[in-house]
């Protein structure tokens, strides 16, 4: 089948705000990929950092404007820089629903949300990696609000850094991501406090299964308590279907999460999707992502279940 090439429209500069791990290896992500990037972070060994690795910093943003700052901090994320006001925002936050509350009554079709699905328990500039987003699922909200030319550009940032973007509403990332994130960080949460209380013995006889199971909770204390308490709801729902599975006997437990993990998609079935809303949902509903941008549609992938 033939394809078609994007009409050509320069792509737009980027601005990003906030040059931790997330935001600093994104806007070193974008100008490997040749884009234009401006960034910002108040934190002036941050913008040093960044500016390392040929990132320009300047309060003045255009184009797509980034928000890569804590959950606690997004809503004031912009006061005291020069943006555009036309510039298409998105976020990076790990729940959608709030920040979809606060900044889309503020910029409507403006505002995108986002969340990729990457990152390290580490964090701070000197946690910047180029290659974090390679391979990535990107979770990109797609509302009856948000203006489809917006949603696209913010995609193909995504698309430049080597991720795979998903389409969801705010709720359904936040209920996925309650059950595949948030209660994960709880169970490590718990399963380190219970290895404490078992004494130095049991610690120290620790080894790759304890590793594993709590990595997540050696993140900053206090980005899983706003993670968590910012998806309060779902994480909740998430976590009672967790101390469900948990009561069923042990054999059954084991066969059932065994199947599941061991039991995926035998592999990728490619499709193409219009540049429609309710297509573009049913590709992240079915578990697919977008791969790439072409003139009237998108290209990508759902699981092929044999």
């Amino acid at each position: 089948m033939t394809s078609f090439p994007v009409p050509t429209m320069p792509a737009p500069p980027v601005g990003v705000v906030g040059l931790g791990q997330l935001g600093g290896s994104l806007a070193a992500a974008l100008v490997a990929a040749g884009r234009q990037v401006t960034g910002w972070d108040v934190d002036p060994a941050a913008r040093e950092a960044a500016a390392t690795r040929g990132v320009r910093t300047a309060r003045e943003l255009t184009g797509i404007v980034v928000l890569a700052v804590p959950l606690p901090a997004m809503a004031a994320a912009l006061e005291g820089l020069d943006v555009d006001p036309d510039a298409t925002v998105t976020d990076l936050g790990s729940v959608k629903a709030p920040v979809l509350a606060e900044l889309g009554s503020a910029l409507g079709g403006r505002y995108v949300g986002g969340h990729p699905m990457c990152g390290t328990e580490r964090s701070g500039p000197e946690a910047t990696d180029p290659g974090l987003f390679t391979g990535a699922r990107w979770a990109l909200c797609l509302e009856p609000g948000t203006e489809l030319p917006r949603w696209l550009r913010v995609a193909e940032v995504a698309l430049a850094v080597g991720a795979e973007v998903v389409p969801a509403t705010a709720a359904e990332h936040d209920d996925a991501v309650a059950a595949v994130s948030h209660v994960p960080h709880l169970l490590a949460a718990a399963l380190a406090a219970a290895a404490g209380d078992a004494g130095p013995l049991a610690l120290a006889l620790a080894a790759g299964s304890f590793r594993d199971g709590t990595r997540v909770i050696g993140s900053d204390p206090g980005f899983v308590t706003a993670m968590v308490q910012g998806n309060a709801g779902p994480t909740t729902a998430a976590l009672a279907r967790v101390l469900e599975q948990l009561a069923r006997p042990w054999p059954e437990l084991v066969a059932a999460g065994h199947a599941v993990r061991a039991g995926g998609p035998a592999g990728r079935r490619p499709v193409r999707v219009p540049l429609e809303r309710a297509a573009l949902l049913s590709l992240g509903r079915a578990g697919g992502a977008v791969t790439r941008r072409l003139a009237a549609f998108v290209e990508g992938y759902v699981p092929d279940v044999g």
